[in-house]
C-alpha cells in the first residue's frame, strides 16, 4: 500500500498546527485520521471549533483518545493502518511545567513512547513529530543550528522534547524506523493558542487591558507563520530520511550531531529573523490602532533571550524556506481574531 492510498495519522489535530496541517492534507486530497484528547489547557471550545472546520470535509476521521492510551491507541493504529504519522500531540507551553510537571511525562514521554511503538509495529514509512525551538536552552551561538549541542535545556518542556528526539533516534537505530523531528519555532497565525505572546497581546489590546512585558520587551523570538509551517512539514514528510551505509555506530563518521547512521533527522522550522518582544507590541499597536498599556514585569523561569533559527538544513531537503513576513502575518491573524470573537 502507498503513502498516498492510506490515510495520514495526525495527533492532537484539534490543536493550532494540527487543525492547519490536516486542512491541507485533505485539501492534497488525503485522506487524514485525527486524534486528539481535546484536554483543557486552554478552553476545549477553540479545539472543538477548529475540529469542526475538519468534520465538514470529506476524507476525515476523527477519534478522541489520549495518545499515553497504549490499547486505545494501539487499536487505532490497527483499525487504519497508517503508512505515514505526523505525531504532534503534547503537552505545550513553558512555565505551565512548574505547575504541572506530571501532565509533561504523560503526554510527552508515555505518548511519544506509546507512538514509537505503534509505528514500529506496524512498520510505518515515516513518522514526523513536533519538538520544539526550545531545546537549544542556553545555547548562545547564532542562529540555532541542528549541529549545535542540546545538552542545557532550560525548562521541563524543553527535556522532554529533547528527551522525545533520543527517543525517535533509538527507534529510527535500532528498528530502521525512519523518523523526523521538527523543531518549530514560535509558530502563529489564525486559530492559533491563547496562550501564545501574540494572542495575549492583541486580546489585551483590543479591550484595553495591560500587557505583562517580561524582561523590559527585549528578549526575541523568532515567529513562524502557520502556512509556512505547514509546508514544510508537508514537504519533509513526503521526504522520509534514508539510512546511511553502516549500521554499526563505530563505522559512522558523524561530522555533526545532527547526522547519523540510522534514518532519522531533526530539522529546524523558523523563519530566521527573530523580533524582539517591543517590535512585537509596536506592530500589533500599528495593526490594531491602539495603545498598549505596559506592566512591566521580571524574567520568568525558563524563558531565554532568544530563538533564531538557521534555516539552510530546512533549505536543502526541502527546497523550501519560510517566507511570510511578520507584519503579513499579524494582520491575518487579528483581521482572524476579531473575526472569531466578533470584534469591531
Amino acid at each position: 500500500m502507498s503513502p498516498m492510498s492510506s490515510p495520514v495519522l495526525v495527533t492532537g489535530a484539534a490543536g493550532f498546527i494540527g487543525m492547519h496541517l490536516c486542512r491541507r492534507l485533505l485539501a492534497d486530497g488525503r485522506a487524514v485520521v485525527g486524534i486528539d484528547n481535546l484536554n483543557d489547557y486552554y478552553d476545549p471550545r477553540l479545539k472543538r471549533a477548529r475540529l469542526a472546520t475538519l468534520e465538514a470535509v470529506e476524507g476525515f476521521a476523527f477519534h478522541q483518545a489520549d495518545v499515553s492510551d497504549r490499547v486505545a491507541m494501539a487499536a487505532l493504529f490497527d483499525r487504519h493502518a497508517p503508512r505515514q504519522v505526523v505525531h504532534l500531540a503534547a503537552q505545550a507551553g513553558v512555565r505551565y511545567a512548574l505547575e504541572n510537571p506530571m501532565a509533561y511525562s504523560d503526554s510527552n514521554l508515555t505518548g511519544m513512547t506509546v507512538v514509537l511503538e505503534a509505528c514500529r509495529r506496524l512498520r510505518v514509512q515515516h513518522l514526523v513529530f513536533a519538538s520544539s525551538s526550545s531545546v537549544y536552552g542556553a545555547n548562545r551561538r547564532l542562529p540555532f543550528s541542528e549541529r549545535d549541542a542540546v545538552d542545557h535545556p532550560v525548562s521541563l518542556y524543553a527535556a522532554t522534547k529533547r528527551a522525545n528526539e533520543l527517543m525517535a533516534h533509538s527507534y529510527a537505530h535500532l528498528f530502521g524506523l525512519p523518523v523526523t523531528g521538527l523543531r518549530y519555532f514560535t509558530v502563529y497565525g489564525p486559530w492559533g493558542r491563547p496562550d501564545m505572546a501574540i494572542w495575549k497581546f492583541t486580546d489585551a489590546l483590543l479591550h484595553g487591558r495591560p500587557i505583562d512585558v517580561y524582561g523590559g520587551g527585549v528578549l526575541s523570538r523568532d515567529f513562524t507563520y502557520i502556512d509556512d509551517t505547514v509546508e514544510a512539514t508537508v514537504r519533509l514528510l513526503g521526504a522520509p530520511p534514508p539510512a546511511r551505509g553502516s549500521t554499526d555506530p563505530a563505522d559512522w563518521n558523524a561530522d555533526g550531531p545532527d547526522t547519523s547512521w540510522a534514518p532519522f533527522e531533526v530539522v529546524n522550522l523558523g523563519r530566521s529573523d527573530p523580533v524582539s518582544v517591543n517590535e512585537l507590541i509596536a506592530a500589533l499597536e500599528s495593526i490594531t490602532g491602539r495603545r498598549a498599556l505596559r506592566n512591566e514585569m521580571g524574567l520568568q523561569p525558563g524563558d531565554v533571550e532568544r530563538t533564531f533559527s538557521s534555516t539552510d538544513k530546512l533549505a536543502r531537503l526541502t527546497g523550501f524556506t519560510p517566507r511570510v513576513p511578520l507584519d503579513e502575518g499579524l494582520r491575518a491573524f487579528v483581521a482572524w481574531f476579531r473575526d472569531h470573537h466578533r470584534i469591531r
